[in-house]
């Protein structure tokens, strides 16, 4: 059976950033009776610490909120080489972000067969302002399409 990890990215004290974060929780909520090998993991800001997550698995599921906050709100989903350059921004510079984490995997020879971003843009990056109506109702639409490519992935 595929071994999959699910991984929720931000700073939930900043808004919109805390997107990822909250969509894992949500999508693990409605994913009672998925088998052991699927974990859901809130990956907040770890930036290198997730390094393992990444590439021990067969599939890779990654929520974030995706810069830039141009581009239209709706949900957007990026399968495998379709991931796109702008996913390198990091709140810190002591932080490794999703790219970096990619390209260390990938001299490791340790890629996962399949990698999804789901992402949104965020609109409120504000301290302590939590999720923007915006983004919560981009949310349903993130959960519902990640517990379709998580159906797929233990299907494929």
């Amino acid at each position: 059976m595929k071994k999959i990890n699910v991984i929720g990215l931000g700073n939930i004290l900043f808004g919109d950033e805390g997107f990822g974060v909250e969509a894992v929780k949500r999508l693990e909520k409605e994913c009672v009776g998925f088998p052991d090998t699927v974990q859901f993991i809130d990956g907040g800001t770890q930036g290198i610490y997730l390094l393992d997550y990444i590439e021990s698995v067969d599939a890779l599921l990654i929520y974030d909120a995706i810069i830039p906050s141009e581009f239209d709100r709706q949900v957007y989903i990026y399968r495998n080489d379709e991931l796109p350059a702008f996913i390198h921004r990091k709140m810190s510079s002591h932080q490794m972000g999703l790219s970096e984490l990619l390209s260390v995997a990938r001299l490791h020879a340790k890629v996962p067969d399949d990698i999804v971003l789901i992402g949104v843009p965020p609109k409120n990056l504000e301290l302590g302002s939590g999720i923007s109506p915006v983004v919560e109702k981009l949310l349903r639409e993130a959960v519902d399409k990640g517990k379709q490519i998580l159906t797929a992935f233990l299907n494929g």
